[in-house]
C-alpha cells in the first residue's frame, strides 16, 4: 500500500505542476482537466493513507519516502508542451494501473486480504477513468 500511496503522490504532483504550467490554445480546458485529476488523486491519497493505517502500518509522509517508494519518475526542470503533458500523465496512470493489478493479485493470492483487493479495484477504476480522459485528447 505504501507504494500505491507513493505513486499517487508523485502523480498528484505532476498533475499540479501541469495545472500550474499549462499554456497554449487549450489552456483553460487543460487547466481544468489537470485540476480534476489532482483533486481525484488528492482524495485517493487520503483514502490510501487511511487504508495503510487501518492495516496497522505507519503511513509514509515525507517527499523523500514518496520518491523512493514510487515506480514513477519525476522530471525536474522540464515542462513539456500540452501533448507532452497529456502523454506523461497517461503513461503514469497506465503504470499505476499495472501496479494495482499486481497488487490486487497479491492481496487475493498471497495475503488473502479481500478488503484491500476490493479497495485497489476501486482505485484502478478511478485511474482507468482518468487515463481514458487523457487518451481522448490523443485520438
Amino acid at each position: 500500500m505504501s507504494e500505491v500511496l507513493s505513486d499517487t503522490v508523485l502523480l498528484y504532483m505532476k498533475a499540479r505542476k501541469f495545472h500550474w504550467n499549462v499554456s497554449g490554445n487549450s489552456f483553460m480546458e487543460l487547466h481544468k482537466l489537470f485540476e480534476r485529476h489532482y483533486e481525484a488523486l488528492d482524495t485517493a491519497m487520503d483514502e490510501i493513507a487511511e487504508r495503510i493505517s487501518k492495516l496497522g502500518f505507519l503511513v509514509p509522509g515525507t517527499l523523500a519516502e514518496f520518491v523512493k517508494g514510487s515506480s514513477l519518475k519525476e522530471t525536474p526542470g522540464k515542462n513539456p508542451d500540452q501533448i507532452g503533458m497529456i502523454k506523461e500523465l497517461l503513461k503514469d496512470h497506465e503504470t499505476v494501473i499495472v501496479a494495482l493489478r499486481k497488487g490486487i493479485d497479491d492481496c487475493e493470492d498471497r495475503f488473502k486480504d479481500k478488503g484491500s483487493a476490493d479497495f485497489l479495484t476501486g482505485l484502478i477504476q478511478e485511474h482507468e477513468t482518468l487515463a481514458w480522459t487523457l487518451r481522448r485528447y490523443l485520438h
